[in-house]
């Protein structure tokens, strides 16, 4: 395979499974495009001019060896479509797992170890203001996680199995980006800028930046889905819903 298309072909890998199986007719995950593509294009469109900045910056950059050289702006093509393939991806893993499976962790378990994270993140980032992938990276994360918590946002407990599940995925996609297997990173980083700590190739940075692309995606499709709707409205529309067909069964 030609080296420059190795990056593209990471992400076709990352995308091609997940949008087949979306027209299965046991999941019809393309029946809730209406709410994860608007999403999808929002975080998609704040994630790359971050990614703008920071390649800008130095960073972060890419090796011309594994890209077809196609760019927009300053990020390669690839580099784009990541923003498409990774978040499709995650979404399609988190909606199965919504569909088919019942959360193994209470709300209350959630919410509090999304304190505890957020809380931990808030800490680091103020140790590491000077590197600031860390610092960004982990401010934001955090303030995701408290809005979330502090809202008990229902999907937090499937959120956890979905993201835990995408982890192997992400370390095989993201080991290749970074350096493993392959002779050279797909992504270089300055550790100037992060902590200097490596899971194998992988910055630990990364774990949280994927933490923080997955819970940008799921928590605006779950708000579009109405997933969060006040049990005091649910119960209102129930008693409307209720009325409703009393007034057919009327007529």
């Amino acid at each position: 395979m030609n080296a420059h298309y190795v990056y593209t072909v990471i992400d076709l890998c990352c995308i091609v499974v997940p949008f087949a199986a979306s027209f299965h007719p046991k999941i019809k995950f393309y029946t809730a495009w209406r709410y994860a593509l608007p999403v999808m294009v929002v975080v998609a469109a704040l994630f790359i001019l971050w990614d703008v900045i920071f390649t800008q910056r130095g960073i972060w950059s890419f090796n011309d060896r594994y890209v077809t050289g196609i760019h927009i702006g300053n990020l390669p093509l690839e580099e784009v479509a990541f923003f498409v393939c990774i978040p499709y991806s995650c979404l399609f893993t988190y909606y199965c797992f919504d569909l088919f499976m019942k959360p193994l962790l209470r709300q209350s378990t959630v919410v509090s170890l999304s304190y505890v994270i957020a809380l931990f993140l808030v800490a680091a980032a103020g140790m590491h203001k000077m590197q600031l992938y860390t610092s960004v990276t982990f401010t934001l994360l955090a303030f995701l996680l408290f809005k979330s918590a502090s809202s008990k946002a229902k999907f937090l407990p499937m959120f956890y199995v979905a993201f835990t599940v995408n982890l192997l995925p992400f370390f095989i996609s993201n080991g290749i980006l970074t350096g493993t297997w392959i002779m050279e990173p797909v992504v270089r980083y300055d550790d100037h800028n992060n902590l200097g700590i490596r899971l194998g190739s992988i910055p630990l940075e990364d774990v949280f930046y994927g933490m923080l692309l997955q819970l940008a995606n799921v928590a605006g499709f779950e708000y579009l889905r109405g997933y969060r709707l006040s049990d005091k409205l649910q119960t209102g529309l129930q008693i409307m819903s209720g009325r409703g067909n009393v007034a057919q069964r009327a007529e």
